[in-house]
């Protein structure tokens, strides 16, 4: 195994070490802080520092770790701590948020901080507890503040405990968030660049396009949060029918124990005589006294009562008076309920029944009927206990919000754990070759930076052991493949434009050859276009025409700008003195003849090699336009010349003024320069006359050639 390899899992493993001691330390701090605080009898909790602490200096996921495993932990001692895991967990995401905005090491940011794990811990904890324990106020360190707020008539029972609980935690969050700000502040740097390194894996990773729909990231939190929330909508359902039957299985017994008290409070063999006499019968009132004890005893029983059934409605024998209705009177007919018509055959036979729950003339109610029997075995009638379903959906309730709470502080976790496994296996790396891969395809064409990309590629060595690992590999292989077929392609284009460049010089010595007089006349003209050409880039002058490939293609094809030179007649040509007119008029001819071959060549040619012909064609046919529009063949002025026209135009006159003729000597170096000069605006561009006399120096050096 190669070293890179080595060192970056040693890294990633020194990585994992960091974390799992920071989630202990995080936990050892949180419980030492709640310790502390309810040691000194401080108005404080200190018992989600550790998460706070380790969510900003280390990142989000070990953060929800520690509050989690924080609840889990003191669940052993306390269950009812468990429950509370949803808000240590939201504590731990809103400080990764808030570190990533840097509010824990700026001042003025400071109170957003407070301010928002504040409502997390104190507001959103407030109203977690109001669910929890049905309302009221309990016995925690906010308690007194609590009922001193409501003892002011000013605030509702509800608002009173959140309000004393925001107020307590805004102190807790300010002195946590305090010692979090100092601690930031003297810590060395290269502490926090490690600390930076753990944080990594939050930071969104480069990529070189725009994603159109939904990210692979986003995807995942989808699919994790659907299936946890279809699982636990399905689960807490199942959960909660099972309470609910549980439930109210508990309380049928315990209606059924108290019609037993109840059913041993009176007489049997006395109903008839309870019915024709009520409150005049001997031992009555013991009675009635006694079941409106029974009745008293449990808050959840709403009404005690003894009915005798008959086919007409249920005779009251005995009702006991509640705090809010009066009982009905002896002998006092009372319909039957719709929910119990199906009973009625049952209650009239003196059988049992099962628990009925009804919601009809006294509410919402639970009701267990017992049927009491007198010396003979016969039924003599039925004592009934009502109990309030309110009561029962009250425990659901609470019951429901516990169920709702410990699945949002699991749901966080998982949710935080796929999230975090899916950047370091999944995301992290994809996204991270598809970084390297966009700068391998941006680099692909310079030389320099290729193999540059290529190292890249290498360096990032994914080993996720899985099929993320086997792209990586193809990704490799195929960067190296391309890279050498690349290279390849290089070296062959360098060939063909070798050749390319050595066709143009063969033709254009077969033309330098038919004259005599020329010399080194091809060779010259294109030394000194290339030079005006470097001298205007460095001035900048036409700097928005003169691109790489510009200057590459007008060098290149200088040397052509004679061609047509080929179809003059040799006697012409060379011909030792002046050329009368119509001799010119066929010699000027060169250039549209010149043209005409090159055209021919570029029809049979498309693409680049096309395009490089262009200037080719614009110099043979254009290099003796004048700028004041005298020249030929079309007589084109100023800027209407191609510029690769207008700089040839320079380099020929002036390779014309300094060599020798059959006709002239050649003009003196210093000669030939006044001329160009006392000609520019006229016959040349000012400006190429511009780059021209600046590069002087280059020009007299090729022209020792002659």
């Amino acid at each position: 195994m190669d070293q890179p390899l080595l060192s970056k899992k040693h890294e990633r493993r020194r990585q994992l070490f960091g974390t799992v001691f920071f989630i202990l330390a995080g936990i050892l701090i949180n419980g030492a802080g709640a310790r502390i605080a309810l040691y000194f009898h401080w108005p404080l909790f200190l018992d989600s520092a550790g998460t706070i602490a380790v969510s900003a200096l280390v990142g989000y996921f070990p953060g929800i770790v520690v509050g989690f495993l924080t609840n889990l932990l003191n669940g052993l001692a306390d269950y009812t701590t468990i429950y509370y895991c949803s808000i240590n967990v939201l504590l731990a995401l809103g400080s990764s948020f808030l570190a990533r905005k840097g509010c824990f090491s700026r001042v003025l940011k400071l109170p957003l901080s407070i301010g928002l794990l504040s409502f997390i811990g104190g507001g959103l904890g407030s109203v977690l507890t109001w669910y929890l324990y049905g309302g009221g106020i309990g016995e925690g360190v906010s308690a007194p503040l609590a009922r001193a707020i409501y003892g002011s008539g000013h605030v509702s029972l509800f608002f009173s405990q959140f309000l004393a609980d925001l107020a307590i935690d805004v102190l807790d969050k300010t002195v946590v968030v305090c010692l979090l700000f100092l601690l930031l502040c003297l810590l060395p740097d290269k502490v926090k660049k490690r600390l930076e390194a753990h944080r990594a894996v939050e930071k969104e990773l480069p990529f070189g396009k725009k994603i159109s729909g939904l990210s692979l990231r986003a995807k995942i939190l989808l699919i994790i949060s659907a299936c946890a929330i279809v699982i636990t909508a399905v689960t807490t359902g199942i959960c909660l029918a099972m309470y609910h039957d549980s439930v109210v299985a508990e309380e049928s017994k315990m209606a059924i124990g108290i019609a037993n008290t109840a059913a041993s409070c009176f007489d049997a063999d006395r109903v008839e005589e309870y019915l024709a006499l009520g409150e005049k019968a001997p031992g009555y009132g013991e009675a009635e006294a006694r079941l409106e004890s029974i009745a008293a005893s449990a808050h959840d029983i709403s009404y005690v009562y003894v009915y005798q059934i008959r086919e007409d409605g249920c005779h009251v024998v005995f009702d006991a008076d509640t705090a809010e209705l009066a009982g009905a009177e002896p002998g006092t007919i009372i319909e039957f309920d719709q929910a119990f018509m199906p009973y009625i055959p049952a209650l009239l036979a003196g059988e049992e029944i099962d628990p009925i729950i009804s919601d009809e003339t006294y509410g919402w109610l639970l009701t267990v009927y017992l049927p009491v029997y007198n010396s003979e075995g016969r039924c003599a009638c039925y004592v009934g206990v009502d109990i309030a379903m309110s009561v029962l959906t009250a425990n659901e309730s609470i019951f429901l919000a516990r169920v709702l709470s410990l699945f949002l502080g699991f749901f966080i976790v998982i949710l935080g754990a796929g999230i975090y496994a899916a950047d370091h296996s999944l995301v992290g790396p994809i996204n991270a070759m598809a970084d390297v891969t966009t700068a391998f395809a941006r680099d692909i064409d310079d030389e320099k930076l290729r193999q540059g990309s290529l190292e890249a590629i290498k360096e990032l060595e994914v080993d996720t052991g899985d099929e993320i690992e086997n792209l990586y590999g193809a990704i490799r292989t195929m960067g190296t493949e391309v890279l050498h077929y690349v290279e390849a392609m290089r070296q062959k284009n360098e060939q063909i434009l070798r050749l390319q460049n050595g066709l143009v010089l063969v033709l254009a010595d077969m033309v330098e050859s038919r004259d005599q007089c020329t010399g080194f006349h091809v060779q010259n003209t294109a030394a000194y276009v290339r030079i005006l050409m470097d001298t205007m880039r460095a001035k900048g002058i036409y700097a928005d025409v003169l691109t790489d490939e510009y200057v590459y293609d007008v060098g290149s094809s200088a040397p052509l700008h004679d061609v047509g030179k080929i179809q003059i007649p040799d006697a012409l040509l060379n011909k030792p003195g002046k050329l009368t007119d119509e001799e010119f008029k066929e010699m000027k001819c060169h250039t549209v003849r010149g043209a005409e071959i090159i055209d021919r060549a570029m029809g049979m040619l498309d693409g680049e090699s096309a395009i490089y012909l262009t200037e080719a064609r614009n110099l043979t046919l254009y290099h003796h336009e004048r700028w004041d529009g005298r020249g030929y063949p079309e007589g084109l002025k100023g800027e209407e010349i191609p510029l690769s026209a207008r700089i040839m135009a320079v380099a020929d006159v002036f390779d014309a003024l300094i060599s020798r003729r059959s006709y002239k000597e050649g003009f003196p170096f210093e000669k030939a320069v006044a001329i160009i000069k006392e000609e520019s605006g006229t016959h040349f561009d000012p400006q190429i006359v511009e780059a021209f006399l600046a590069s002087l120096d280059k020009i007299r050096e090729v022209s020792r050639r002659q």
